[in-house]
């Protein structure tokens, strides 16, 4: 078997599939219908929905005409296409919803090393504002409710606008602002204040200094707020409190906080940006975020939000915790003999009918 690849089995498999099943079903209820996208498609629709360099981790190979074809790396790019092709006449917003498996090549690591992923996710395409943000945070605390893990899970919520307001107050060009914002997102305080002091230009708005360390509650709005010298930054804090005012009236800011300095990603999305944590996972389990300018790429440009689910990285947290979502049958049968195969069988009948989960005596 290929490096990177594995297998799933029994209880696993069925956890597995019991996630996604909660996921749609809770989808569904807001009515997000499933789209199935293809596991092979144009490698150029992965370049232009991902990005050249995230692309480029794609499995590629060539059809007999000697076109560039990938296998599935990414579910959002080929959603957005849909929307802007196949659904270019439809009423807005459109909203889908999607359970597949991508494949990525990445570098070995000390981590699990895998190639192979399973996710769960939505897409709301066609609506901006505050309202479009806040549908899809509540779906996707209720996927994690509907999962039992409500009480171990953390949402962190960022906007673009915050950083790329402080890089054009900087007047940062594209290679200082790519350096800045790593020094950013490692959390390296201490290389962030000595690369802002050596730019010239004056003093340096407070706030950039102070971005790795602004995370938390709404106290860390508050804060931000008080040092932004900027209208875009502003702008992008006060979407952000409007976020905070709708999640602490849902009853959700126990599993929220404001992360400032999570700025991974930021040329992909426009606007909101969030990421899921649960406790036990050695990583991130999923996130999102709003993508104005994705569909342009495939037509016309319109307003998107959306995120997926790690599948595979749930379904180990909750076997680790022994939860049962698939119904608690697990390994238990009920053993059919008799005296002929007829008879086996008409009693394996009248059991199934019943519910139980039966094996014959072969």
């Amino acid at each position: 078997m290929p490096g990177g690849m594995r297998y799933h089995f029994g209880d696993e498999a069925r956890l597995r599939r019991a996630v996604e099943a909660g996921a749609l079903g809770v989808f569904d209820g807001w009515g997000y219908e499933e789209i199935a996208t293809p596991a092979v498609d144009y490698y150029a629709l992965f370049e232009r929905g991902m990005g050249r360099e995230e692309a480029g981790r794609a499995f590629r190979f060539t059809d007999t005409d000697g076109r560039m074809l990938a296998l599935r790396a990414d579910l959002t790019s080929s959603v957005a296409r849909a929307a802007a092709t196949l659904f270019a006449a439809a009423p807005r917003p459109l909203r889908f919803c999607y359970a597949a498996s991508v494949f990525r090549q990445r570098p070995r690591s000390h981590a699990e090393w895998k190639r192979q992923g399973r996710q769960v996710g939505c897409e709301l395409i066609g609506a901006g504002g505050a309202g479009a943000d806040l549908e899809v945070l509540a779906v996707a605390a209720e996927v994690l409710e509907r999962l039992g893990l409500r009480g171990r899970c953390c949402f962190t919520v960022n906007h673009v606008g915050v950083f790329n307001g402080l890089a054009e107050e900087l007047r940062l060009d594209p290679e200082a602002r790519e350096r800045v914002r790593r020094l950013v997102d490692a959390r390296d305080a201490a290389g962030l204040e000595e690369l802002l002091a050596r730019r010239a230009g004056g003093e340096t708005p407070a706030l950039a200094g102070r971005l790795t360390r602004l995370s938390g509650k709404r106290e860390a709005l508050t804060a931000a707020r008080s040092l932004v010298s900027n209208g875009r930054t502003a702008e992008a804090l006060a979407a952000l409190a409007q976020v905070w005012d709708a999640v602490e009236a849902l009853g959700l800011a126990d599993a929220f906080e404001v992360d400032l300095g999570d700025v991974s990603g930021l040329d992909y999305y426009t606007g909101l940006i969030f990421k899921i944590y649960v406790e036990g996972a050695g990583a991130r389990v999923g996130g999102g975020g709003r993508y104005d300018e994705l569909t342009a790429s495939f037509g016309r440009r319109e307003p998107a939000v959306g995120f997926v689910l790690d599948t595979d990285a749930i379904t180990e947290v909750l076997a680790r915790a022994g939860v049962d979502l698939a119904g608690g049958n697990g390994r238990h049968f009920q053993s059919v003999g008799g005296e002929s195969l007829s008879e086996r069988l008409l009693e394996a009948q009248r059991r199934r009918a019943r519910g139980e989960r039966v094996r014959l005596a072969l």
